[in-house]
């Protein structure tokens, strides 16, 4: 599989809230960047797929995914670069999360071995106080 296409099967099982499938395509020394406040439920580095599977089941606990829209994927050799938008609602205080986002993958041996997430970080934590 492509770099794209690894990226393609994740954010399909992520929107689907599939975590085992999610696993399958991360690299056993993967690590996961989300930038932001510690309001943020899941924000944090995160190394290694135990710690990892914990980032994705605390995001899909803590939060209801109404839209999750990749539009643009560009990719370059081992990195995928994709914009989109998201709408989610905290679950924990119903307050919406609408923001653009960039995520920056990097790919080794067929499966994501660096998540980092960028959004408006802003719009996440008030979501979230």
């Amino acid at each position: 599989m492509t770099p794209k296409q690894i990226t393609e099967e994740v954010f399909t099982a992520f929107g689907e809230g599939d975590v085992d499938r999610i696993m399958r395509a991360l690299h056993e020394k993967v690590r996961i960047e989300f930038y932001g406040p510690e309001v943020i439920p899941y924000a944090g580095y995160y190394d290694g797929q135990a710690q990892c599977r914990g980032f994705f089941e605390t995001v899909l606990s803590s939060v209801d995914i109404h839209q999750f829209d990749p539009e643009d994927f560009i990719c370059e050799g081992d990195k995928v670069v994709v914009t989109g938008h998201l709408n989610l609602t905290a679950r924990s205080t119903g307050r919406t999360i609408d923001s653009d986002f960039v995520h920056v993958i990097t790919v080794a041996d067929e499966k994501w071995l660096l998540f980092r997430d960028f959004m408006n970080t802003s719009n996440a934590e008030a979501a979230f106080r």
